[in-house]
């Protein structure tokens, strides 16, 4: 079939076509630290300089500590929806907002993995500081608002002031 072959060649004085010509290869296969990647679009922020550069960290930042706050959102509807009983089936709206919940989330988490995919470092520390910041605000539950109860007394023992509660696990379980 003509045009399908990859040893074609182009005849004398004509210009090869377009799909053999080489691309230009525009990301590192290593991560570097220059201000002008390319993150989830193309061009941007690219050569817009510093101020754009800046920006997309912003948002790589708010879309991960986002993933997390979504995380904790999803948990909450999780065990609202449960009830106290164990054998109960979830309402279709808890399911639903559950799923919606679980959806953004996954959004969010992929949008902030193609940005890593960059290969800039300013991204990856950017990413990594926006889940710290997200399960530090959303999840960590180091300090309760109530500040009653026994773990309230026992941190008074300690010195730790009324509020305090106990750090959880990483994972967000309370065991």
């Amino acid at each position: 079939m003509k045009g399908m072959g990859a040893t074609e060649t182009a005849p004398a004085g004509k210009a090869a076509p377009a799909s053999h010509m080489p691309m230009p290869m525009t990301q590192h296969a290593s991560f570097s630290w220059g201000d002008r990647p390319v993150v989830l679009f193309a061009g941007w922020p690219g050569a817009r300089g510093a101020g754009a550069y800046l920006l997309c960290l912003l948002l790589v930042l708010a879309l991960a500590a986002l993933t997390e706050a979504l995380a904790a959102a999803s948990r909450c509807v999780a065990r609202r929806g449960a009830g106290a009983e164990a054998g109960r089936r979830v309402p279709a709206s808890s399911a639903a907002l559950l799923a919606a919940a679980h959806a953004a989330r996954m959004g969010t988490a992929y949008l902030v993995m193609l940005a890593v995919m960059s290969f800039n470092g300013g991204v990856l520390l950017a990413a990594v500081a926006g889940h710290s910041l997200g399960f530090l605000l959303a999840r960590s539950r180091v300090v309760h608002p109530g500040g009653g109860g026994a773990a309230a007394a026992a941190g008074r023992d300690h010195g730790l002031g009324g509020g305090v509660v106990g750090v959880h696990p990483p994972d967000g379980s309370k065991a």
